[in-house]
């Protein structure tokens, strides 16, 4: 269970990002996180493994309180919640096998992994990862050879050799075509089904909400205007969501 309180994030200039947010995920659950841009959507995944620091409020893991840990007890946090980018953050002149490899950092001897020595079931499994989303001919290609779609595959892979418990997805589709889209899309739908990963994605187009989503977390301007299925976000909602202004497409 993955329980937010209160959360609060505010910027140097005063910036509001995030407004006093609280809500529960329980797990296994594929939760969508929905809204404009700039509505605080990113800021919150980033609070949970504290890539950003809160404000205020606290976040509690399994009981334990993210918000509090120290950097030691970060770090073992970190190793279980994967993290999956809008802009893949991969090292482009590094072989697509280390690109996934570098999941495994938080597990191993930091010495030997700058010379990217990694123990025989870490490259055996970055094989398998590789496999699953459909890449592993690519593993010694460098990953700027690849496409959008392909990079994003492997930033899906090297969240997964992490055994995460939790994946947090921030916007992976937005710079991909709605083909590519779904087959991203169908990749985190299989981890959460098949391997029980608890998942946080967030997304632009409802269309995408109601196909792969259990459940939605609607923000504007860092406040939660909803909390539900993805089927009770009425015209009404999707006002508040998104603005008096703004037309439902599909």
């Amino acid at each position: 269970m993955l329980k937010i309180k209160n959360l609060t994030k505010i910027y140097e200039g005063g910036v509001l990002a995030l407004d006093n947010v609280s809500f529960e995920v329980p797990k296994g659950q594929f939760l969508a996180i929905i809204g404009l841009s700039g509505s605080g959507k990113s800021t919150l995944l980033r609070c949970i493994n504290r890539l950003i620091e809160p404000t205020s409020g606290e976040i509690y893991w399994n009981d334990i309180n993210i918000t509090a840990a120290s950097d030691d007890e970060l770090r073992t946090i970190r190793r279980k919640i994967g993290m999956v980018f809008q802009h893949f953050n991969l090292v482009h002149r590094s072989s697509v096998l280390t690109n996934v490899l570098s999941g495994r950092l938080g597990y191993v001897n930091p010495a030997m992994s700058i010379f990217n020595r990694f123990p025989k079931s870490d490259i055996e499994n970055a094989y398998k990862q590789l496999e699953r989303v459909g890449i592993a001919d690519k593993a010694h290609s460098r990953a700027d050879e690849l496409s959008g779609g392909q990079q994003q595959r492997v930033g899906i892979a090297r969240a997964m050799i992490q055994n995460p418990e939790i994946i947090l997805a921030d916007e992976p589709v937005a710079s991909l075509d709605p083909v590519l889209a779904h087959s991203i899309m169908q990749y985190l739908e299989k981890i959460n089904q098949e391997d029980g990963v608890t998942v946080l994605c967030s997304l632009h187009f409802l269309d995408l909400v109601h196909r792969y989503a259990d459940r939605v977390v609607a923000l504007n301007e860092g406040k939660l205007m909803f909390e539900g299925p993805p089927d009770e976000i009425d015209d009404a909602k999707f006002k508040d969501i998104y603005g008096k202004d703004a037309e439902r497409v599909g």
